[in-house]
């Protein structure tokens, strides 16, 4: 993504000519982007066992799936459309991970029948798994009472959240595994989605080595996800040459004193394509009061939800325009909800009616939330890699 001649390109791709070809709104995806980071997060990790599994709940699209693949990324999934997804994508089952919560036996017979590694996510879980394919390796997600994100919604450990088999309840998870000579070789943990503290995470980690220590069979410990994104112009980057330094070192601390090295696996979604997608709206309405002004685009909660449902920021620009006068607006949407706020008190490029703006960092949790609210259409999506573009 650039400035030139004060207008907004993807590459060779003006904004402006992306919108006029295939319409508005428009999620765009920009596949170097999703290559950088994953290169960024594998390069941060000196373990030789090293396996990523992307989180796709954050983002389906084909393409972006099928560039992650090449990478040689395996992907974490939460339900048996994802695992469909995954499996048109070319992921083969050996590479893609299951774990979710609130399971279905119809789900879980799809998972054993197509031979989908399953991380267990409740005592009920593991019975209902060892009736269905005894004699089998599991992994199981405990939850260890650590839990962080950057909004309570995305907290995913802790006494509070519903994720996971707390640590009290590990002696009988591993009683009910017995019962069905189920043999648990994996062991998970997820405490939250966008953590900006190093801190909290390597405590999570130091946790999870320790109650490795009572499991004699694993294969796999999987840390999870969760890594920091800037959203904000001012927001710092995570350290992830620290965070990935001394997760390294853990590990090799941890195999030598278990006595074999493992494999680790870590399930990123956020990180790695966030910052590849813009949403690219019009310019529908501008309207103003006594001490508001309001720019109102073609687009709105319906298919960005993170300003309303997490009070996320997303920094907005005038695609069309650059440069030029500005002016102090709330950037809203053409829902009929008084939440249905995409930005508030933005200071833009001063808009004509029909031009461009940029949603941007809204390649994770943007699309794969959209729903067809107050009955209007999904937005579309493009895919540029190598200056080229799909649809």
């Amino acid at each position: 993504m650039r400035i030139k001649n004060n207008k907004l390109y993807f590459g060779k791709f003006r904004a402006e000519e992306l919108a006029r070809k295939f319409g508005t709104p428009l999620y765009v995806y920009e596949g170097e982007i999703i290559e950088k980071q994953y290169r960024k997060l594998v390069e941060s990790i000196n373990y030789p066992r090293l396996r990523i599994h992307y989180a796709c709940k954050i983002n389906t699209n084909i393409e972006v799936l099928q560039l992650l693949r090449r990478l040689g990324s395996g992907i974490e999934t939460v339900s048996e459309g994802e695992v469909r997804i995954a499996l048109k994508a070319g992921f083969r089952p050996k590479n893609i991970i299951y774990t979710s919560t609130s399971m279905i036996e119809k789900e879980m017979k799809f998972l054993v029948k197509n031979k989908i590694w399953v991380n267990l996510d409740s005592l009920h879980q593991i019975e209902m798994y060892g009736k269905l394919n005894p004699y089998s390796k599991v992994g199981i997600r405990v939850n260890q009472g650590i839990g962080a994100g950057s909004h309570k919604h995305l907290v995913t450990g802790g006494d509070l959240s519903k994720f996971g088999i707390p640590v009290e309840h590990l002696l009988r998870a591993k009683k009910l595994a017995q019962k069905y000579s189920l043999k648990i070789t994996g062991l998970h943990q997820h405490i939250g989605t966008h953590v900006h503290e190093e801190k909290i995470m390597l405590e999570a980690y130091n946790k999870l080595f320790k109650t490795a220590l009572d499991f004699p069979d694993l294969e796999t410990l999987n840390f999870g996800g969760g890594f920091w994104l800037p959203y904000k112009p001012e927001d710092k980057n995570l350290n992830l040459k620290l965070l990935g330094g001394k997760l390294s070192d853990g590990m090799k601390k941890f195999c030598h004193k278990y006595g074999r090295e493992l494999n680790m696996i870590l399930e990123p979604g956020r990180f790695i394509v966030g910052e590849s997608g813009t949403l690219l709206a019009e310019v529908a309405d501008i309207k103003n009061n006594s001490k508001r002004n309001f720019i109102g685009l073609n687009t709105g909660m319906n298919h960005l939800v993170r300003p309303a449902l997490y009070g996320a920021y997303h920094h907005i620009t005038n695609a069309s325009r650059n440069n030029g006068r500005r002016i102090k607006a709330d950037i809203v949407g053409n829902i009929c909800e008084s939440g249905d706020v995409l930005g508030w008190d933005r200071v833009v490029t001063s808009p004509k009616i029909g031009d461009i703006f940029a949603i941007h960092t809204a390649g994770a949790s943007g699309y794969a939330m959209a729903s067809h609210y107050n009955s209007r259409p999904l937005p579309k999506e493009v895919f540029i890699y190598k200056n080229k573009v799909s649809n």
